[in-house]
């Protein structure tokens, strides 16, 4: 019997060598640099532990979940191949499931992206070169990039496919197809038009599992847009259906060719090639679908399947229970001894690793017959494989699957100049997040469509007013309708003036956002039009905005300078007369009592609003206050309220001897008027300075203001007096008088209450 031959004995260890470290306190440093994003000291830290120091019978096996966690941290440092040993050596010690491979699918996904730069701005996909004309840009939807199909007008006034529009959790009133701008996409561009209705008719027979009538469908669109990707795309999915594996792998094949950022493109090849049996391809493919969309679990477990299948298969991915031999305990040494070398060297540079394991390994390749018996032993191989040994087989692995060679740090070579960006429209370049969730079509096809649009006012014609729209507002049920005339309908009832559909919820968020691509289309092909009709508008807003000729007149109640007037305006004329009240930018208006004969009194005062809050059925509350008095000199109407010429009034001033003898008159008065307010009881005070407020304080020079001292309308106002007597002080314009008159008043009023509670005092003595 020959004598067995002795293991050669272990390197010395190097300075810096941690083979003396507790097995727990390295694991501890391993998950550290795992948390701290030091991958390559984690992955070296872990692999020194799987080669811990062999006992008395042997090397002890392997721990599979650290081979696990090697894995994990080798990949997320982007050393692949021997991430991918790492996981060969697990499944050596037990069968690998699909969701223990998430850290190598991501790792691979982000090889795919690797030093990748953005495309120039534009939809990605499409020839630099392409001229896809004015026209269609303004015609096309913002989301899906493809000319408008079923046009749908959002609340925010943002026009998009009907497909598109995205659902929210609460969508109360779906919006509906805009008439105006589909009319004229018809109109425009009739062959594109029927191409969009063939596909959605496909599409629909498509959900109602109808694969035949669809395809034909389909067909009849492609005859007109051959080179269009969703069509093709649809296609596909058409022939994954009806089982025509090689068909549907061409259409998907052409259209991740012309849109290799479409995800959609890619997953529907995957499938042609999973029912062909080209799993290598499929994982390819399952792979762009994860480096294009990192955060989708579906695909990242789908590539977890995938790279079991192609990975580790059945026959390698077992648990082999095979007894040690000499022979075994041999090569287990020398293995460990290399593993000594290897692990006590310094953590190892990106890109260097894979010339360390070629070095590792020549003991092995000088003798093939080791090698083979290797696998005869589950510790032997296990560490084989961690110790990154099969490196150039994972490597020459990778490469048949990704499109360029994974080397350690998968570094891509990209073009440096923007100008060569163009180039990348083959599958294996991906440019970075520019992604889109649906295919573009392709805005050149053959359709004998011309790219400028023929537009005239008719196209853009309000119902309303029969003019063209300005400021147009799109309503949910899809009717188009200039903001002002929209809105006097809306004063009168809250529905569509065309297809008398309700619009409450319209009215009561006042959401009228105008039609941005109606307004770009006008403002672009109607030019002269919309000035035409833009100087019509801005002389009815200088009419509106004299304060002298035609004012609105609010005919209701008694308001009176520099005192509150709230109001309640529920009437749609007086709606109409305060939003442009509002709209001119004045935001004032008259109040004038009604007169028997004359229609409104003679005298009145100008409003200011100081703020408007509207309910949801449009009525609304105005806070005004008044600023000063005038006289009517005539009257009329428009648009159902009342409208006057107006002079405004203003108090006569005095001086010298009538001065004096008037800042007399004004002191006692304001006594008295503070005396008459004191002596109330407190429940009728109360309520008078909760609608009129507080009493103005008394000013040291009575002519200051031209409508004479805050206080006096604010008395005036709250005594007790019929309203032909206010109008008769209104129109006073000699402050002397009115004080006058308020001390006549007041004398009359303080009589009444002295003697109404003598008559009470009496009554209780009698009592």
């Amino acid at each position: 019997m020959s004598p067995e031959p002795v293991p050669p004995p272990p390197p010395p260890p190097r300075p810096g060598c941690d083979c003396g470290e507790p097995l727990a306190r390295r694991l501890e440093r391993a998950d550290e640099a795992f948390r701290a994003g030091e991958y390559g000291a984690a992955a070296e830290l872990l692999r020194s532990a799987l080669a811990g120091p062999a006992g008395p019978a042997g090397p002890a096996q392997p721990e599979r979940g650290l081979c696990l966690r090697l894995g994990d941290a080798l990949a997320r440092a982007g050393r692949l191949p021997e991430a991918l040993g790492a996981f060969r050596g697990a499944a050596r010690l037990g069968a690998l499931r699909p969701e223990e491979l998430g850290e190598l699918a991501g790792g691979l996904a982000r090889a795919l992206g690797r030093g990748e730069r953005r495309l120039p701005a534009g939809r990605p996909g499409g020839a630099p070169g392409e001229a896809r004309g004015e026209a269609r840009a303004l015609l096309g939807c913002p989301r899906c990039r493809r000319l408008l199909h079923k046009p749908v007008t959002l609340p925010c006034g943002l026009t998009v496919c009907k497909r598109c529009v995205e659902p929210g959790p609460a969508r109360p009133q779906a919006r509906r197809v805009n008439v105006v701008l589909s009319g004229l996409l018809e109109k425009c561009f009739p062959a594109e038009c029927r191409v969009r209705r063939l596909a959605g008719q496909a599409r629909s027979l498509q959900r109602q599992q109808q694969p035949d009538a669809a395809l034909l469908r389909c067909d009849q669109a492609l005859e007109l847009a051959p080179r269009d990707n969703s069509l093709l795309l649809l296609r596909a999915e058409l022939y994954l259906t009806l089982k025509n594996y090689e068909q549907a792998l061409q259409d998907a094949n052409a259209v991740c060719q012309n849109e290799p950022l479409l995800t959609k493109g890619h997953h529907v090849k995957a499938q042609a090639l999973s029912a062909l049996g080209r799993s290598k391809e499929v994982l390819k493919e399952f792979l762009y679908c994860l480096a294009l969309n990192p955060e989708c679990n579906s695909v990242k477990k789908e590539v977890q399947k995938v790279m079991c299948e192609v990975f580790f298969p059945a026959s390698e991915n077992v648990h082999q229970n095979l007894t040690s031999s000499i022979q075994s305990r041999i090569l287990n040494s020398r293995l460990k001894a290399q593993c000594a070398s290897h692990v006590n060297t310094e953590p190892l540079e990106e890109g260097d690793s894979a010339g360390s394991s070629k070095d590792s390994f020549f003991l092995l390749d000088q003798n093939p017959s080791e090698k083979s018996d290797v696998f005869r032993n589950t510790s032997s191989s296990v560490l084989y494989f961690i110790l990154g040994l099969h490196f150039e087989e994972d490597k020459e692995m990778l490469e048949s699957i990704l499109p360029v060679a994974p080397s350690t740090g998968l570094k891509r070579q990209f073009p440096n100049d923007l100008e060569d960006v163009h180039e990348l429209n083959g599958p294996g370049k991906i440019p970075k997040k520019e992604v889109d969730s649906s295919p573009q079509r392709n805005m050149t096809s053959n359709t004998g469509e011309s790219p400028e649009l023929s537009i005239d006012v008719t196209d853009f014609e309000c119902a309303l007013c029969m003019r063209l729209l300005f400021e147009p507002v799109t309503t949910p049920c899809g009717h188009t309708f200039c903001l002002k005339c929209l809105e006097r309908c809306l004063d009168h009832a809250p529905h569509c003036p065309l297809c008398k559909e309700k619009l409450s919820e319209l009215l009561a968020s006042r959401n009228f956002n105008i039609t941005i691509l109606a307004e770009e289309l006008i403002f672009r092909y109607l030019s002269d039009e919309l000035s035409d009709r833009k100087r019509i508008y801005d002389e009815e807003m200088t009419e509106l905005s004299n304060l002298t000729r035609d004012v609105p007149i609010f005919v209701c109640a008694m308001a009176f300078p520099t005192v509150p007037c709230p109001l309640h305006v529920f009437e749609p004329r007086y709606r109409l007369m305060i939003r442009r009240c509002m709209e001119t930018g004045t935001k004032r208006f008259g109040m004038c009592l009604s007169a028997e004969h004359a229609g409104i009194s003679e005298y009145g005062c100008m409003l200011e609003i100081k703020d408007v809050r509207t309910f949801p059925d449009g009525s609304s509350v105005v806070d005004a206050i008044g600023i000063s008095r005038f006289r009517v000199l005539s009257h009329r109407h428009r648009d159902g309220y009342n409208t006057a010429d107006i002079e405004y009034l203003e108090d006569e001033k005095v001086e010298g001897p009538a001065y004096e003898e008037l800042t007399s008159l004004h002191d006692s008065v304001y006594q008295q008027s503070v005396s008459w307010f004191t002596s109330l009881q407190d429940h009728m005070k109360e309520q008078i300075l909760s609608h009129f407020g507080l009493m103005p304080d008394r000013e040291s020079e009575p002519q200051s203001n031209p409508s004479g001292p805050a206080w006096s309308w604010w008395i005036l106002a709250v005594l007790p007096l019929e309203r032909k007597a206010q109008l008769a002080i209104l129109g006073m314009i000699s402050l002397k008088e009115r004080l006058l008159a308020i001390r006549r008043i007041l004398v009359i009023i303080t009589r009444k209450m002295n003697s109404r509670q003598e008559l009470v005092n009496s009554r209780e003595r009698n009592n």
